[in-house]
């Protein structure tokens, strides 16, 4: 089931109508999350552009000529961060040397999380009040952490909340005429991705507890904001294939420790999850932490979210309750 929040369709056209024309800056995000939520932001002015095309896997990637081209007339660039991308740090600074580049793990109030190690993802130290804690304290340097670190951070809503407020921000710098209308979209978005939170929590509530695996481990922040942690992961490296030992062992983990679900994903091959479970009760579904099929601008960001707790809840679900 897909929802959105608002702005609905209608609402989009109210902001195009009354926004006043002004020349939008050039804006280009890395991946389709960032750029809807620049979308929201730049309602009634302007439009992003997105690097990577539907599909693609952030943790490598070639650009095209025309994606060069994108970074080379950019005004303001709008990207996770080396975390995820390490292989884009190189063309933004070459490429992008006149525009303002905009890294949202060091953005205020975006909490970065380190990678988890192993695929034992109970004991991982942070829990809701550790990430509340870190929300409280992003922009303190003695609280930043050290090592590998998760960059799948838009999956949490509040790091999407304080993205935006970054991107307005900067849109503001570049764009002074249209800084009001920047900061009323973002804090519109704030008000929408609360709706949003209490609608997820209140369905995944019932399901905590059930043990399900991913693919990869894209969804720590997911799991963290709504407190439905994963019990592992597929893959132990982001876009790494498992040896056929993690394989074997895997198969014997999803027995033994009860699996309800496992996860594969649009941009992995699915035959691998599918010898993993093969001969057990564990029901399988896809998740997609980038919206690659979704359709681009504002209305992604809140569709993605939607839809990673909707899959969670069809497949982790009781086959005998209704839903």
């Amino acid at each position: 089931m897909i929802r959105t929040t608002l702005p609905t369709a209608l609402g989009l056209a109210f902001l195009l109508a009354v926004a006043p024309a002004t020349a939008a800056p050039r804006v280009v995000a890395d991946i389709a999350p960032v750029q809807s939520i620049a979308a929201r932001v730049m309602a009634g002015i302007g439009a992003p552009d997105v690097l990577l095309p539907p599909g693609a896997s952030p943790h490598g990637y070639s650009l095209r000529p025309s994606e060069a081209r994108m970074l080379e007339a950019a005004d303001l660039v709008v990207w996770v961060g080396p975390d995820l991308t390490p292989w884009l740090a190189g063309p933004i600074g070459a490429l992008a040397r006149d525009a303002t580049v905009l890294t949202l793990e060091e953005a205020p109030g975006v909490v970065v999380l380190p990678a988890r190690a192993g695929d034992g993802f109970e004991a991982h130290p942070h829990d809701e009040d550790d990430l509340a804690h870190e929300h409280e304290h992003a922009d303190d340097p003695a609280d930043a952490h050290h090592g590998p670190r998760d960059g799948h951070l838009w999956l949490d809503p509040e790091n999407a909340v304080a993205a935006a407020r970054a991107i307005a921000a900067a849109l503001g710098t570049l764009d002074p005429a249209g800084a009001p209308a920047y900061a009323a979209n973002a804090e519109a978005f704030a008000a929408e991705t609360a709706d949003l939170v209490r609608a997820i929590s209140a369905e995944l509530a019932p399901l905590r507890g059930r043990p399900y695996l991913v693919f990869h481990d894209a969804y720590q922040y997911f799991e963290h904001r709504f407190d439905l942690p994963a019990a592992g992961s597929v893959a132990l490296h982001d876009g790494v294939s498992p040896g056929a030992a993690r394989v074997a062992a895997l198969r014997d983990r999803v027995r033994a420790e009860g699996f309800v679900c496992a996860f594969a994903e649009p941009q992995f091959e699915p035959k691998l999850l599918a010898t993993i479970v093969e001969g057990s009760d564990v029901r399988t579904a896809t998740l997609d932490p980038l919206g690659a099929a979704l359709p681009a601008g504002p209305g992604l960001y809140p569709a993605l979210i939607f839809g990673l707790a909707d899959g969670l809840a069809e497949c982790l679900a009781d086959p005998g309750s209704a839903r």
